[in-house]
């Protein structure tokens, strides 16, 4: 047994058993996967994976609780890892976090510059990507921290804290009809094509809720990950933007008007999630708690070790 049998039994779970895609993750090939995966099952004695010729479909029965001890090792194995860099080298190595670019451009820098220079010898890797791709780095252990707004407290084997609350704001063109609609409502909204984020980014959930809700059908004529790619085509007058309001900046965002909409949509909560179980090096959690007010190293440590889902 070794630790290449394990990851690909891992990694084929999380990857809807396609073997394609296990190899890609774990820099190998497709038979070299299969090879391993069969090794494993051959040594134990168990089949772990249900089959359709060549091709796995799903888990048996015994692969259902063998996945859990695998994941189990291989955490263990990784926290051991990080375990022994923490005595060897207690302030240096690398911190890598999973984030959203509105995170990473509007919220993280004066965290991660207060960190710098608590932690010179420490370089931080920041890994810009959608929300359900931070949950699978940080689960994968390919990220140490994820932050987003959302998706992070729905995986069970994330634990999760809240950092702070933030609302929606739109945006508008100098001399826009919106900007004399005080205070505005969302039928003023709706009579104009709207530019925002991408569905499961920023927020969106709470803006299409606030529309259906009203019954109300918007014309979304454009969607973007990032904040300024909808500010600046709301400057083309290609449409109204709603986008985060620590997104909007009065001296910056020249030829823009913001108009308050916190009435309209529902606070939102960005979240900072590490995986359950794992080792955190002491600049990590010094980082967590500059990032996530409110909670000391001793609430993280509990947390990680309980089995409750997020807080």
């Amino acid at each position: 047994m070794n630790f290449q049998q394990l990851r690909s039994v891992r990694e084929a779970a999380r990857r809807n058993f396609n073997l394609t895609d296990v190899a890609a993750a774990l820099f190998t090939s497709q038979p070299g996967v299969s090879r391993q995966i069969r090794e494993l099952e051959d040594e134990l004695g168990v089949v772990i994976f249900e089959r359709n010729g060549k091709r796995l479909t799903g888990l048996t029965a015994p692969g259902k609780g063998i996945l859990k001890i695998v994941e189990r090792l291989l955490v263990e194995a990784e926290n051991l890892s990080q375990a022994s860099q923490e005595y060897s080298a207690q302030d240096s190595g690398t911190l890598t976090i999973a984030v959203t670019h509105t995170q990473a451009r509007y919220a993280l820098p004066q965290v991660v510059q207060s960190f710098r220079n608590a932690f010179p010898n420490v370089r931080i890797a920041l890994q810009q990507s959608a929300p359900e791709h931070i949950a699978e780095y940080v689960l994968s252990g390919r990220a140490d921290i994820g932050i987003a707004t959302e998706g992070l407290s729905a995986f069970p084997d994330l634990v999760s804290f809240p950092c702070y609350r933030w609302s929606h704001v739109v945006v508008a063109p100098d001399g826009h009809p919106l900007l004399n609609k005080m205070p505005l409502r969302l039928e003023d909204l709706a009579e104009y094509p709207l530019i925002t984020y991408d569905v499961g980014y920023t927020g969106r959930g709470h803006i299409d809720d606030a529309f259906s809700k009203a019954g109300l059908a918007p014309d979304m004529v454009l969607t973007a990950m990032d904040s300024d790619v909808i500010k600046q085509y709301v400057s083309l007058g290609m449409g109204v933007g709603i986008i985060a309001s620590m997104a909007f900046d009065n001296g910056r965002d020249k030829g823009l008007r913001a108009i308050e909409s916190s009435h309209l949509f529902a606070p939102n909560v960005t979240r900072l999630a590490v995986r359950r179980g794992a080792y955190l090096r002491a600049y990590a959690y010094h980082f967590i708690e500059r990032f996530a007010p409110g909670f000391t190293r001793a609430d993280i440590e509990r947390s990680l070790a309980d089995e409750a889902v997020a807080i």
